[in-house]
């Protein structure tokens, strides 16, 4: 999903705008499973000496999530988690998109003066 252009706003009613605007609001649905930030892969070295990794065959890879927002840092997903981690990854890009074309409405309706309605 893409954000419209400006352009394309203009081309819509107040009342257009104030309707896609709920539309947006109504597909936004259930957010209790969203997740900001990436999964990632890495493989890890366990610095024992006699270990495969210290010849250069390292453990893994490993997922990890790291989050754009709040605590800084990666927490591991154990594999079985990866799957569930993506889906909830993916929600967090869709209402993403969602949230920035519902912004993108209301600044036009501003604009306008019209932001007040619906």
């Amino acid at each position: 999903m893409v954000v419209p252009h400006k352009s394309e706003f203009l081309k819509l009613s107040a009342q257009d705008l104030i309707d896609r605007r709920a539309e947006l609001v109504a597909s936004l649905g259930d957010l209790e499973q969203v997740l900001l930030g990436s999964l990632v892969e890495q493989t890890r070295k366990c610095g024992r000496a006699g270990c495969r990794c210290a010849a250069g065959r390292p453990h893994g890879p490993y997922a990890y999530l790291t989050p754009r927002r709040g605590k800084h840092g990666m927490h591991y997903v154990p594999g079985a988690l990866v799957p569930l981690v993506a889906a909830c990854l993916a929600k967090g890009q869709h209402a993403e998109t969602i949230l920035a074309e519902i912004s993108a409405i209301n600044a036009e309706l501003l604009a306008r003066r019209e932001l007040g309605l619906g």
